[in-house]
């Protein structure tokens, strides 16, 4: 007869380790981009970060898009871009190639997110936002940890962008979101957005011009002494997600213009809502010069409880077993550990 305690033991050592990017544990994937490692069964759980190259991406080669992220192994070398949901297909606007997104009644939208990670850097994203009441175009950076920095399109306001920031997921009493106006039409003309996020500022651009500089040293927390300002290794994200559904905050659906309509023409014509893509560009600016031979970023233990450190590693990003399902008979990883479960404690009964 086994005691409790082997029981316990036995589940944690087939549990996943892992808290991945929606809050699902796991392992395989889930070890990479999005794993939370201050969450996880331990720092070093979750895959080492790619590190950053400086790279023009144009978006229309989807050779270098992985349509199925479940799939990718952490290998940055062999794709640039994964589809972490939706679709996305080619398509061409006054003559510029480029990829649309797309948003369905039932897909829930797409999001496209690079393998890589910046640590600090200027990144520019070529784009033509949607001009739907409800669907948000989004150009993003987003850590482990939920550092966030964004320029976001929401509804049909196709004069105005948003910009903001997050520091791990934290949501400011007072919010550190700013309506830039005055844009020439965003569904109409092509725009240059940028995000030049350094060590000490980041800055906001559209086609060159800066419109918005934070420092931070303003985002100090008066009350813990913390500078809640981005600082962690981030992904590069793009995406078109339906804010105006029902099953969002209200005041969500207000911020991104109304609820949807599905029955508006452009979408009963097309059959889905789209924002188009033409490129990103990358330059990076890591707190210490990058050499050949290091791959990765890694979390150390924490300088601080609030501020975790970052190192640069020659360690793999590569795990070993994403890939290898295929067809639509693959069973995932955790539910094959939930049955394995279920027998044990069968057995045990």
């Amino acid at each position: 007869m086994f005691s409790l305690l082997s029981v316990v033991i036995s589940l944690a050592a087939i549990l996943p380790p892992v808290l991945g990017e929606y809050g699902f544990c796991g392992t395989g994937y889930y070890c990479l981009g999005g794993c939370d490692p201050i969450s996880s069964y331990s720092l070093d759980s979750c895959k080492p970060s790619p590190v950053c190259h400086a790279a023009n991406y144009t978006l229309s080669d989807t050779s270098r898009i992985l349509s199925n992220y479940t799939y990718f192994n952490g290998n940055a070398s062999e794709y640039d871009w994964v589809v972490q949901q939706g679709s996305i297909f080619n398509a061409t606007s006054d003559g510029e190639p480029a990829i649309a997104l797309t948003l369905t009644e039932n897909n829930g939208g797409t999001l496209l997110s690079s393998t890589r990670y910046v640590h600090y850097g200027r990144i520019t994203a070529r784009l033509k936002t949607g001009r739907w009441a409800g669907v948000v175009t989004a150009f993003i950076t987003m850590s482990s940890l939920k550092d966030e920095i964004d320029w976001e399109f929401p509804g049909n306001a196709t004069t105005e962008g948003q910009t903001n920031f997050f520091w791990q997921g934290v949501i400011p009493q007072t919010t550190n979101g700013i309506t830039e106006t005055g844009l020439s039409d965003t569904y109409s003309n092509w725009h240059d957005f940028t995000i030049d996020w350094q060590p000490d500022t980041l800055a906001f651009l559209v086609d060159g011009n800066v419109t918005r500089t934070v420092k931070a040293s303003d985002c100090v927390n008066n009350a813990s002494g913390v500078i809640q300002y981005p600082n962690t290794p981030s992904r590069i994200q793009l995406s078109l997600w339906p804010a105006g559904v029902s099953t969002e905050p209200q005041g969500t659906i207000q911020w991104g213009g109304g609820l949807i309509n599905w029955n508006d023409p452009d979408y009963v014509s097309a059959g889905h809502f789209y924002a188009l893509f033409q490129s990103v560009s990358v330059q990076c600016n890591d707190t210490t010069p990058v050499n050949s031979s290091v791959t990765s970023y890694v979390y150390g233990s924490n300088v601080t409880l609030d501020t975790p450190s970052i190192a640069y590693s020659n360690a793999t990003t590569l795990i070993n077993n994403a890939g290898k399902l295929s067809g639509s008979n693959a069973v995932p990883g955790t539910l094959v550990s939930a049955l394995f479960v279920l027998a044990l404690v069968t057995q045990l009964l």
